[in-house]
Order: structure tokens, then C-alpha cells, then sequence
């Protein structure tokens, strides 16, 4: 009950009014062809599916209904204020295809239906529970179903639990204090200070909710990569990737300099993952895609064998490329505005370009090589932009 006090005066994300450029970015069918194959790189491509939005807060489930117009979006948050926000959304904007529910994601089984998508984003984390609220996701989930779920990550909150202790300690609670006194003593913090940096980079804490659940939020958890891993393990689900898996990269960014001998391939991929939060140090929150351990075909995508030549690439949106005042030797470089760590771009070599520029969501790998020569310089090209979060598979076979 504390927790739904929390939200009814803290409502999450702080209540938007206007989706419209949110609309129009999602009106592009490649950027949602995209979205789709990251979950199911394996299926045909569909937008007439079923997707719950667990904990929807204030405007997810909106959100959902307005990029899958085709798609039935249930919402369900166990916060009045939420829902009556959300149902708001829904007259302004007439999504026809969204329905909206007050029900705590621990009693999803209530709705009396089963989804192709589970999305569950910073909600888990915030449960008595969690485990009783992951076994109910995944009940409703569809036996090839996939689902979406972000939980905090351990060490790069540990400016955030230290101010949290802060506040315990000086009797600061909510929903009874004041943030208005939170901000001023925020101000005061030194420069040395963990939460300084976040303060100044992550835009949740410009406002009072996002300010109130970050610091004063009553009940919070968070996951190291191995203990996340275990928890989906132990609760039915398998680690499918992560939503974005450059940071956990050794090959990436930064992680790539560091000697050989310390980033072995040998090295189980779990344990990379593990190795590569540890390294960065600041990760906040670990987003991943998990299948129902029942499933019987995960989809896995590998470069190991031939098959890579069989999958169709698809350039995701929200990448740049570069082209002025680069390094010796590169043609391009290309950043995916959807990383918060800096140091993660892809540069492209000139022979490479060409085989780049020819990637139309259309045509398999195996289509765009021009001779069997450069099987091995593509091979690493496809796996590179894989890794790097600059494409998607769809390893269907041909349009």
C-alpha cells in the first residue's frame, strides 16, 4: 500500500499530454519492421499482435497504441492516477485498439488472456516480490512470445542508494517531505560525489516525480548481469539478448582496448556480460529480451556457420553517420543516438562502405556480396553492425 500511495502522488513517468511527434516518428514502417525483428528475428514480420504493457503508468500503454495502431494493447497499473491518465490518452487520440486496466501486475492471469509481447519496464524492481510478479508475466506470455523487461542495475546506482540512505537517516520521507528541501540539498552536493554526474546528465531528475522515484521511492532493488540472469532462470524465462548489447560488448567502445589476454573469446558470453558491467561502472539499468524456457525455438542469431548469408539486415533508425574530420583510414563512422555511453561508435573502413550503402532491408547478406572472396571481410562487417546495435536481422528467408 505504500508503494500505490507513492504513485497516486507521484505519478510515473510525470503525465505528458501530447504524442503527436511520438505519432509521427512511429508512422515509418522500417523503424517498426525494425522494432519487430529485434524481439522475433526468426518470424515474419506481422503488426496485428498482442501485446500487455504491465505497469503502464501514465502513458506507455498509449504510446504502444499509437506505434502498433493494428496491434491489441492491454494496459494494466495498479495506480488510479495512471490509469485515469492513460484513459485520458486514449479519448484525446482515439485508440480504438488499447485497453486499459487498474490491476497489479501480480494478478495479470485476471485479464483471461495471453499476449505476444510482455513489456515490463521499471516496475519489477519496485515489487514486494518480484519473482511472484515475473512468474505472473510470464503465465500470460504466449509459449513463442517475447518480453521487454528493464530492472535497475547494480553498481551504477550507487550514488543513488547513498543519497537514499541520506534521506532515511535525516528523516526525509515520502510522500510526506517536501522535495522543494531535497533539491536545495542536492545542490549542495559535492562535485567528488557519485550522484553529481547523474544529476547534471540523466533528465529524470529534473523533475519532482522522477526526482521522487529515483531518491524517496519506498521500495527498490537492484541487479548485478549475474544475479539478473539467475533471477530470469529461476523464474521460467531464457536471456535472449539485451535491447541494446553494445555497453555489454568486450569488442565495443572502450572494452576493446583493453589487451587481448583480458577480453578472451574463450570467455562464456554470460561472463562477458557480467565483466563489461563491472568495467563501465555506470550502467543504470539493464534492459533485456527473455522467451518462455518452454519456447521451442528461441531465436538466436550467430555468424559461426553460413547462415548469416541468409538473414536480411535492417538499418536501425536511430543512427548517424559521420563523414568529416575522421581518423586515418576511415570512411565513416556511425553512432546510435539510443547509447548514453559516448565512447560506443562504429567506424567503417573504405572498402566496407559499399557493402554498407547496399543494406536496403531487402536483400540477404548473401545478396549484396558481389564474389565468395569477400565472405570473410563481410562476415565480420554483419557481425560488427550487429554488435554495435546499427542492425537487426530478419532471418525469415526472402520478402
Amino acid at each position: 500500500m505504500e508503494v500505490q500511495a507513492f504513485y497516486e502522488r507521484y505519478p510515473y513517468p510525470p503525465p505528458i499530454d501530447d504524442l503527436d511527434a511520438y505519432r509521427r516518428r512511429w508512422q515509418d514502417r522500417e523503424r517498426r519492421r525494425a522494432d519487430f525483428h529485434l524481439f522475433w528475428p526468426t518470424r515474419a514480420y506481422r503488426e496485428d499482435y498482442s501485446i500487455l504493457v504491465a505497469g503502464c503508468g501514465t502513458s506507455q500503454a498509449a504510446k504502444y497504441a499509437i506505434r502498433w495502431p493494428a496491434a491489441h494493447i492491454t494496459g494494466i497499473d495498479f495506480s488510479a492516477a495512471s490509469v485515469a491518465h492513460t484513459e485520458q490518452l486514449k479519448r484525446k487520440y482515439q485508440l480504438d485498439n488499447l485497453q486499459v486496466h487498474q490491476l497489479p501486475l501480480e494478478q495479470a492471469d485476471d485479464l483471461g488472456e495471453t499476449f505476444d509481447q510482455v513489456i515490463c519496464t521499471g516496475v519489477l524492481h519496485h515489487l514486494p516480490d518480484p519473482a511472484v510478479g515475473l512468474r505472473a508475466l510470464r503465465s500470460v506470455l504466449e509459449r513463442q512470445g517475447a518480453m521487454h523487461l528493464m530492472v535497475y542495475a547494480l553498481y551504477g546506482r550507487t550514488g543513488i542508494y547513498m543519497l537514499q540512505e541520506f534521506c532515511r537517516r535525516v528523516g526525509f520521507r515520502a510522500p510526506e517531505g517536501d522535495t522543494r528541501e531535497l533539491l536545495a540539498a542536492l545542490k549542495a552536493l559535492p562535485a567528488t560525489h557519485p550522484l553529481t554526474r547523474l544529476l547534471q546528465e540523466v533528465p529524470d531528475f529534473r523533475s519532482e516525480a522522477g526526482l521522487a522515484d529515483a531518491l524517496l521511492h519506498p521500495q527498490d532493488r537492484a541487479y548485478s548481469v549475474p544475479r539478473l540472469l539467475e533471477f530470469l532462470s529461476a523464474n521460467g524465462l531464457i536471456f535472449g539478448r539485451w535491447v541494446r548489447q553494445a555497453p555489454y560488448s568486450l569488442q565495443v567502445g572502450l572494452m576493446s582496448q583493453i589487451p587481448r589476454a583480458l577480453r578472451s573469446a574463450q570467455l562464456p558470453l554470460e561472463d562477458q556480460y557480467a565483466a563489461a558491467e563491472l568495467f563501465r561502472g555506470n550502467m543504470m539499468r539493464h534492459a533485456v529480451i527473455a522467451y518462455r524456457d518452454d519456447n521451442p525455438g528461441v531465436p538466436r542469431i550467430g555468424f559461426a556457420d553460413d547462415g548469416w548469408l541468409g538473414y536480411i539486415p535492417i538499418r536501425v533508425p536511430d543512427t548517424v553517420t559521420i563523414r568529416e574530420r575522421l581518423p586515418a583510414g576511415c570512411a565513416a563512422i556511425l553512432i546510435n543516438r539510443a547509447h548514453s555511453h559516448t565512447d560506443i561508435c562504429l567506424p567503417i573502413r573504405p572498402g566496407e562502405m559499399q557493402l554498407l550503402e547496399a543494406i536496403d532491408g531487402k536483400r540477404t547478406s548473401g545478396e549484396m556480396l558481389a564474389s565468395g572472396a569477400e565472405r570473410d571481410g563481410s562476415r565480420s562487417l554483419f557481425e560488427r553492425l550487429w554488435w554495435h546495435d546499427q542492425v537487426v536481422f530478419a532471418a525469415t528467408g526472402p520478402l
